[in-house]
């Protein structure tokens, strides 16, 4: 994916774009970057500009974001990474292990600039560019840091890639992390006890990085290899889409998550194999979760498969629905992939038990566990089905769930957009009514979602989140 294409030459020169990260669900560590005493967050509400030093205006701009079990990172513009979080393993990559409830840069990628980062439970990966080159210089080279990446700090991670190959993507998991090179090739490396590095075994302790050489097109032909264009790492098992729009998955398998009619190695599948009952359609997209598996078409439907106790798959909650198990009703898991929507599906996000989408018509719906807020805006422990996320304004550019927690980066690309995130950094528990009414009458219909949304939580006595908010970020303001 062309991040620059998409964040600057794509849009008219004449515009001014603003994008916003907005972050909610599970606080216990300061993930949200909300430093308020409250563990559930079910208001997206979003990070002021001085929260990343930074003075707030309508030039503040964002590339990615991506969230760990219990803590965030993101990307600016100007290539800076930002973490913020728990930090007992590293993760934030200050060279400590003390978490930090607001946002930091991580000084020692100042000499980089980042285009992307993926956050696993306990570590996180960047690509990122030397900010001078002289030609000499792989771009686009891999950085690692935290549970088992021998590093508090970001270093520089070559891994079985050469010293010349470019890094496209990078995936972690619960323990283990798979990169993907520019020309299509992935390696893997961490534990490996449930075959989630795709080497045809199952190995004990920390492994070394190795280049994935065989996939399982089909079961009566010998492995072959396969050019790779995206990949996802779930807690125990990944998923990869070939250049052709196939999906491969491998690793633990227990729950479904692996799309497979059967497993080839007891609840394990130890070499990617080919996912068959997507045959002949063509995958754009794909997201791991804890134990579930998403991907969405080139059409814009939404296939899902795998565990569901906790409504991951949107399915609903009827018992034996998904089981798998000709003698076992109570699985609640599917093991083979299902239409969950049939179109209008852009992008999709998967947390350890909730489901993030974003729709072709701009609206933001979620599913799954939800006692901390991070999959709906409804109070329900579980969100059986999707249901919407109607907090946020601007078109999406990124989702991304954690643990607990969920984030989406938007973008405003037109004049009236930025318009509403103006309006959109007004709102208060005080004078969401009548921007409401404004935003209304001029078809600005996210921001209007939004203050009703305020004021359905306002009726519920629930104001004291935005309160505690705007306290703090006036406080930080002044000291700016």
């Amino acid at each position: 994916m062309d991040l620059a294409g998409i964040f600057g030459e794509s849009k008219p020169a004449t515009l001014t774009n603003k994008s916003a990260i907005y972050v909610w669900g599970y606080n216990s560590s300061g993930q949200t970057g909300r430093r308020c005493k409250d563990r559930n967050l079910r208001i997206p509400k979003q990070l002021p500009p001085n929260l990343f030093g930074c003075p707030a205006g309508i030039n503040s701009r964002w590339l990615d974001i991506a969230c760990g079990r219990e803590h965030t990172a993101a990307v600016a513009s100007d290539g800076s990474l930002f973490t913020w979080g728990a930090n007992d393993f590293g993760q934030l990559g200050d060279g400590t292990e003390q978490g930090s409830k607001q946002p930091k840069k991580v000084k020692q990628l100042e000499t980089e600039f980042v285009v992307s980062v993926s956050c696993g439970a306990h570590c996180t990966a960047a690509i990122a560019e030397p900010r001078e080159n002289d030609g000499t210089i792989a771009t686009r080279r891999l950085w690692v840091w935290g549970q088992n990446q021998k590093s508090d700090y970001p270093r520089l991670f070559w891994g079985a890639f050469t010293q010349n190959t470019v890094v496209r993507q990078v995936a972690c998991g619960a323990v283990h992390v798979v990169a993907l090179s520019e020309d299509g090739l992935l390696q893997s490396w961490g534990y490996n006890e449930y075959g989630q590095l795709g080497r045809g075994v199952t190995c004990e302790g920390l492994q070394g990085a190795r280049v994935i050489g065989a996939y399982a097109k089909f079961l009566d032909e010998a492995p072959e290899l396969v050019k790779i264009a995206q990949v996802s790492c779930g807690e125990y098992h990944t998923a990869a889409i070939s250049e052709n729009g196939e999906v491969y998955t491998w690793g633990l398998g227990s729950m479904g998550q692996l799309g497979h009619c059967s497993l080839q190695s007891g609840d394990k599948e130890l070499l990617p194999r080919r996912v068959v009952a997507l045959n002949g359609i063509i995958i754009k997209d794909i997201a791991c979760g804890g134990v579930h598996t998403c991907a969405v078409t080139m059409q814009g439907a939404l296939y899902a498969w795998g565990g569901s106790q906790a409504g991951q798959l949107g399915l609903g909650p009827q018992t034996g629905f998904f089981s798998c198990a000709p003698n076992d009703s109570e699985m609640m898991l599917r093991n083979i992939p299902v239409l969950v929507i049939p179109t209008g599906v852009q992008l999709v996000a998967c947390g350890h038990s909730h489901t993030l989408i974003s729709t072709r018509d701009g609206r933001i719906h979620g599913w799954g566990y939800n006692s901390y807020g991070q999959a709906a805006n409804e109070k329900s422990t579980y969100a059986w089905y999707p249901s919407p996320v109607d907090w946020c304004v601007g078109e999406v550019r990124k989702l991304a769930a954690g643990g607990g927690h969920s984030a989406v980066l938007t973008d405003a690309c037109s004049l009236k957009e930025l318009c509403e995130f103006r309006l959109a950094d007004s709102v208060t528990p005080f004078n969401a009514y009548e921007i409401e009414d404004v935003a209304s009458r001029t078809g600005a219909d996210a921001l209007a979602r939004l203050c009703g949304r305020l004021r359905e939580h306002l009726l519920d006595g629930s104001n004291r989140n935005f309160e505690d908010d705007e306290l703090d970020h006036s406080k930080e303001s002044r000291k700016c």
